[in-house]
């Protein structure tokens, strides 16, 4: 009888996402030699789940981050993605059930749509709005996430017209229309003042409220940018996974320092975290 793998079995949550020995890498033809992108990296997510992937710049994140979306593949090792292992199964089946959201998607969409119809085009994968193909349980859903990210009073605003801030949070929504399994945003806080940061982290925090076993992955450099629905945090640095756990044991001053190269003082309070160098 076969072993189940550590942390697997009856008591544990259903695995999201594993990742074993990976290595990413990247040919450099002036020096004709492989450039490390991830180094060895191994990474268990459960349903559920809320991670905040943390590491300077270069550090690898947006590289691990589209190996999760199923959008790229490992140089060698695994990865597993709710329960379908890539390079081994249909990678676009797999992505219908993941919403992915970076900072270049907004571009991406025309813009004299309104709010409400760029949200919408979440129900269709498409950047263009095709109303017809809608279904009434697509516009109730994207309706709902109106409402879940305060923007009810912006619904029919032009997307070209939104604050940075606000059209994260209309991607974010329109990503979540579709009830992917899996949500990964890549630096969303990123350019947004305080305000804008704030509604963010709060509509993040209500989202883990209403679905308790969606699992999410956010990318930061920033302690200041974790919602307070964070559950666990992965430390990157060079390619390489420094520490990975439960939050609270993995930001730690002396992990944090090692991360990024600087002496780093962390501090929680109540669910929000802060952090200052030197």
């Amino acid at each position: 009888m076969a072993t189940p793998a550590k942390g697997t079995g009856p008591g544990y949550p259903p695995l999201a996402l594993r990742c074993t020995d990976v290595r990413v890498w990247r040919w450099h033809q002036a020096s004709a030699t492989r450039k490390p992108l991830l180094d060895d990296v191994s990474w268990t997510v459960r349903t559920g789940e809320r991670w905040a992937l943390l590491g300077p710049n270069g550090a690898g994140k947006t590289t691990l981050l589209t190996l999760a979306a199923a959008a790229g593949f490992p140089s060698s090792g695994t990865v597993e993605i709710m329960g379908e292992t890539m390079g081994q199964t249909d990678a676009a089946r797999l992505r219908q059930q993941i919403g992915f959201v970076d900072a270049r998607d907004g571009d991406r969409f025309a813009p004299m749509l309104s709010v409400r119809e760029v949200i919408r085009t979440g129900a269709t994968g498409t950047i263009g709005y095709f109303e017809q193909r809608l279904g009434m349980l697509d516009v109730d859903r994207a309706d709902t996430l109106l409402g879940t990210f305060g923007l009810g009073p912006l619904a029919e605003r032009r997307f070209g017209d939104c604050s940075q801030g606000e059209r994260k949070r209309v991607l974010i929504a329109r990503a979540l229309v579709g009830r992917p399994r899996l949500l990964l945003l890549d630096e969303p806080g990123v350019g947004l003042d305080l305000p804008g940061r704030e509604i963010l982290l709060g509509s993040l925090a209500r989202l883990a409220d209403v679905d308790p076993l969606l699992t999410m992955i956010v990318t930061t450099h920033h302690l200041e940018e974790l919602h307070g629905s964070t559950t666990h945090a992965l430390l990157l640095r060079d390619g390489i996974v420094l520490a990975a756990g439960p939050v609270n044991e993995t930001l730690t001053d002396r992990q944090l320092t090692a991360c990024f190269g600087i002496p780093i003082a962390a501090s929680r309070r109540g669910d929000r975290w802060t952090a200052t160098a030197g």
